[in-house]
């Protein structure tokens, strides 16, 4: 299982010797009861560390500079307990190379009417320090974050721990490195991208291998690998012959257990968490990995088909982001245009993720149908149900793009017992139409990154944070608007 590295946030808080010692003091306690508090909560999916009162130009770059160097430090939380005057923010912000959240926040909640005097409003003054402190960092560009709220609310805890996910995802996003299997798939134009401008503004490494790479790999694995691993399928999925013979069935998904084994062995040694490969390059396989793709989803590694290495960075990225929870490559593949209930069906020729699942998977060996090889096995399920969102990258030229689109996963109206494949089916906002037409008209491709645990926002932070132009279609979407925003 790939796991995340460990991570923690250092809150810095702004203030300045004009007030006293006394009053700095104040600050220093009043800043630790509030990171006790955050950090007790269990809201929190990453600790925060109190590092410093900021009351100096030197104080606040000497921090930044460490921040930066600082591997287990994933971004700063700021701030503005008193009034800090944003010239001495200036040279260390502009240092800054990670993520920044501005924390609109009070230590006390309500003002104290009856007593309220000079010495509260020169203590308690982050509705005057906010201010100075945003203007620099629009005047500087920064793209951070800003939650406004009483700090012990639940929805302010939750936009910061959302916020730390995608903070997360922009410090991993740089280790993120995809291995294809094979060239892009021939003739097909949206799995095309500039590997050198992806590397640049989004971190990601691809790396082209042969296939025979892979088969290579493939003839290291021992037979009691592989029946060690089908001992263990049958405890974990439902294993389902269905018309083959119980020798044929059990061959050919040993065959997968063997690509799965080759697959990560060969992943791991090379540093690699995501992958691509492509039905038009097969040679010396016997197979179209299928059920070993998922298997590795299941474990957080990214993936896409037909060498589309931008969608499985992509699908990494964001298994970061979610921990790896309701989240994987997916396909527009039909729709269903009844009036009223339109839908549209996401599956793939085989490698659905599992983290979708609703229900527990079936071991399933059908035909394939394209690609020439022997019939593969791989996970049938139903998807789950939620709110969540499909997101998409298009590289035009000049350009990246993504759009992301807001959507409910619902259950399919019917069984689908002919179809060989695990299936996700979804309702589209701001209604079937317009956002077919939205997609379309923005240039987004037939290849998404499904998740049911991250919003539209969160991962538009993520695009603000890279510099990424981002199309969001969503309730609120006008159709006409958006057409003349991708125009330009």
């Amino acid at each position: 299982m790939l796991k995340n590295k460990k991570l923690e946030f250092w809150f810095v808080v702004g203030s300045q010797h004009l007030y006293g010692e006394e009053a700095l003091a104040q600050v220093k306690k009043n800043s630790e009861e509030i990171i006790k508090c955050l950090n007790e909560s269990g809201k929190l999916p990453y600790p925060i560390v109190f590092k410093a009162l900021a009351t100096s130009a030197d104080k606040i770059t000497s921090i930044m500079k460490e921040v930066n160097y600082k591997d287990e430090v994933a971004g700063v939380i700021t701030w503005m307990h008193t009034f800090s005057p944003a010239k001495m923010w200036i040279a260390g912000t502009k240092l800054l190379q990670k993520p920044l959240l501005h924390l609109a926040t009070q230590f006390n909640e309500n003002i104290p009417w009856k007593t309220i005097d000079m010495d509260y409003m020169n203590l308690h003054q982050s509705a005057h320090g906010d201010r100075e402190y945003g203007f620099i960092n629009a005047r500087l560009n920064k793209h951070n974050k800003v939650v406004v709220g009483y700090w012990k609310k639940d929805d302010v805890q939750k936009q910061i721990a959302e916020w730390m996910q995608v903070a997360v995802g922009y410090i991993l996003s740089q280790d993120i490195k995809v291995a294809r299997f094979g060239d892009n798939m021939r003739n097909v134009a949206v799995t095309e991208g500039d590997k050198i401008e992806a590397q640049i503004q989004f971190g990601w490494t691809v790396d082209y291998f042969g296939i025979g790479d892979l088969v290579a790999e493939m003839n290291k694995v021992s037979e009691k690998q592989i029946n060690d691993t089908y001992e263990e399928f049958k405890k974990l999925y439902i294993m389902e012959p269905g018309d083959n013979t119980p020798e044929f069935y059990e061959k050919q998904v040993k065959e997968q257990i063997k690509m799965e084994i080759a697959l990560r062995n060969f992943l791991d040694a090379g540093g690699y968490t995501a992958f691509t490969t492509n039905f038009e390059d097969l040679y010396g396989m016997k197979q179209l990995p299928g059920l070993a793709v998922q298997r590795l989803n299941a474990e957080g590694y990214g993936f896409a088909g037909e060498g589309d290495w931008k969608t499985a960075a992509l699908s990494r990225l964001i298994k970061i982001m979610t921990k790896n929870e309701k989240t994987g490559f997916m396909e527009d593949y039909t729709y269903e245009l009844n009036s009223g209930s339109e839908t549209i069906l996401g599956a793939h020729m085989l490698e659905v993720d599992p983290t979708l699942a609703a229900d527990k998977p079936r071991v399933v060996v059908k035909p394939l149908g394209i690609g020439g090889k022997e019939d593969p096995a791989r996970l049938i399920f139903n998807g789950t149900t939620g709110e969540g969102i499909t997101i998409s990258m298009l590289d035009l030229g000049t350009h990246y793009r993504m759009l992301i689109n807001e959507v409910t996963a619902v259950k399919a109206a019917e069984d689908t017992p002919n179809l060989p494949v695990a299936k996700m089916v979804w309702q589209p906002q701001p209604n079937f139409a317009d956002a077919v037409k939205a997609w379309i008209y923005a240039g987004g491709g037939h290849h998404t990154v499904l998740t049911l645990a991250l919003t539209s926002e969160q991962v538009y932070d993520w695009a603000r944070m890279v510099g990424l132009e981002t199309i969001i279609i969503d309730k609120n979407t006008n159709l006409r608007d958006l057409i003349k925003e991708v125009s330009r």
